[in-house]
This record gives C-alpha cells, structure tokens and sequence, in this order.
C-alpha cells in the first residue's frame, strides 16, 4: 500500500494520478486535511483518508498498512513546518511505516538564506534518527514560480529582482511523475536523491530568452535588497512575504540553486522541461 499526503495540492496530486497509470486504485490511498476535497480521487477507487499535520490525532490511522508513504512539505511560510513535519514522522513511526519518502528540495541546508531550505535539512535530520528507511526527494526549484519571482516583465519589459544566480528551474509536473517512478521501484533510492532540469539559468540569462520569446528587448535589472523590499510595499507586499522572498534571491545570489542532476531525465526516459518553457 502506498500511502499520499497532500493529495490534494497540484505536486502530489499529479503523483497520484501518475500512480494509478500504473497501478491498481486498491493499492494507494490519500490522506488529505479535508477529504470532500479528494472526491475525485474516490471516484476512481483510491481510499481516502482524513490526515492532516495540525491533528496528529488523524495521522496515525490515516499512515496505517503503508508500505511507502509519501510526505508532502508544508508550503505555509507563517506555519511552524519543521514541527508539522516531525509530527508526521512520529505519526509514521507509530504506524510502522516501510519507507518515508518526503518532498525536499535541491538547497536543503542549515544555512540557507532561504527558510525553507532550513526546514527541509532539519526535516531530514529527524527521518535519519527516525529509524525508518527514507528517501528525501530533493526536487529542482519549481519553474512555475518564475511567474511570480521573474516579476511583470510581459508588461515592464525588465525583469527586476535583488539577486542573480543560477537556479535549476525544475517543472513540477516533472518532480511529481519521478516522485511516482520512485515509489513504484520501491528500495532503489535511499536518502537524499536530487531531481532538476539540466540546467540552470541564471535571471541574466532568463532575460535574454524572454527577449527571444517576446520578440523585444527584456532586460535585468539588479536592485539593492532595501530598494527592492521597498517597492515591494509599496506595491503592497505583506513584509512577512517580502522577507521570504528576498531570501530566495540571496540563496540564488549564493549559488544555492546551482546544482542539476542528470537522475530526473534518467527516470523520466526524457529531457526534462526547460525554464524556457516556463517562461
């Protein structure tokens, strides 16, 4: 049995439909915060299961007879998430999970400038004292952010952001197809596996492309972190979400997001998708 979290979401939703292309329905269930919202997952046969992080009275039950299960990260930048995650992971324990396998991220470490690169290498930590097997599926950047990170540049004509550097734009629908691929090899990736695009533009050369695509000049502007911040609230930015931000464009600025692994175009059988695509 091959228990998913997040079910719901678009990253682990589209690995379960990537599941059930290959899979009978019988095997695989969901454990989703509000199960009304999983219906067509009941539609085609899957158990649904209520499972939510915030009540860890539902996880047990929700993980029991997983062979494998599936962790989604929390993606709520106010939500204490290394404490969500080491409820699921003592959830898991107690439901004698076989193997935990948890959407990480490619710049899972203690000194990210990026906060949830933190969280993803305290997570880690805590599934290798767990005792159980794991794999951490350390996904490539997700390329559909470019909409937001890249900015207005359809309109402006410039893409303006506090930092530049290489980031292995990595498409979601990718990540989630080779999240399925792996948990149908079950055993054949232990710990942390790294899973990108081959290669990694920086926003200099992102600009460059968006000329070529828009069949007009786009150029990179480069501002100050405080001048940059500013226009954000001016343009009416929670701080919380200016300060998040601004810590992905220091990690890119430092070269967290550099690295790209051939290992996603081996399991896919194919070129991943590019950031040109994205854009």
């Amino acid at each position: 049995m091959i228990v998913v979290t997040g079910a719901t979401g678009a990253l682990n939703g589209a690995t379960v439909d990537h599941l059930l292309e290959t899979l009978p329905a019988s095997e695989i269930a969901v454990a989703v915060r509000d199960p009304a919202k999983a219906e067509r997952f009941a539609r085609r046969g899957v158990e649904v299961r209520r499972g939510d992080y915030a009540a860890p009275d539902t996880l047990p039950a929700a993980f029991t007879g997983a062979d494998q299960l599936l962790l989604v990260s929390s993606n709520d930048p106010t939500a204490d998430a290394v404490a969500l995650h080491r409820t699921a992971i003592d959830a898991a324990v107690e439901a004698k999970v076989g193997r935990i396998l948890y959407t990480s991220h490619q710049a899972a470490a203690p000194d990210n400038p990026f906060a949830p690169g933190r969280d993803h290498h305290v997570t880690e930590e805590l599934l290798a004292a767990s005792g159980v097997p794991w794999t951490s599926l350390r996904n490539g950047f997700y390329a559909h952010s470019l909409e937001l990170l890249a900015g207005p540049w359809r309109e402006t004509g410039v893409i303006a952001v506090p930092g530049d550097g290489p980031v292995s734009w990595t498409a979601r629908e990718d990540a989630a197809q080779a999240a399925a691929l792996i948990l149908a090899s079950p055993g054949a990736h232990e710990g942390p596996v790294t899973l990108t695009a081959p290669a990694a533009p920086t926003f200099a050369e992102l600009a460059d492309t968006a000329s070529e695509l828009a069949g007009r000049p786009v150029r990179l502007q480069l501002m100050d972190d405080d001048d940059w911040a500013a226009a954000r609230a001016a343009a009416g930015q929670p701080a919380s979400m200016t300060r998040f931000l601004l810590g992905f464009y220091q990690a890119a600025r430092d070269g967290y997001f550099a690295g790209t692994s051939p290992l996603l175009g081996e399991l896919l059988g194919r070129t991943p998708r590019t950031a040109r695509e994205a854009l």
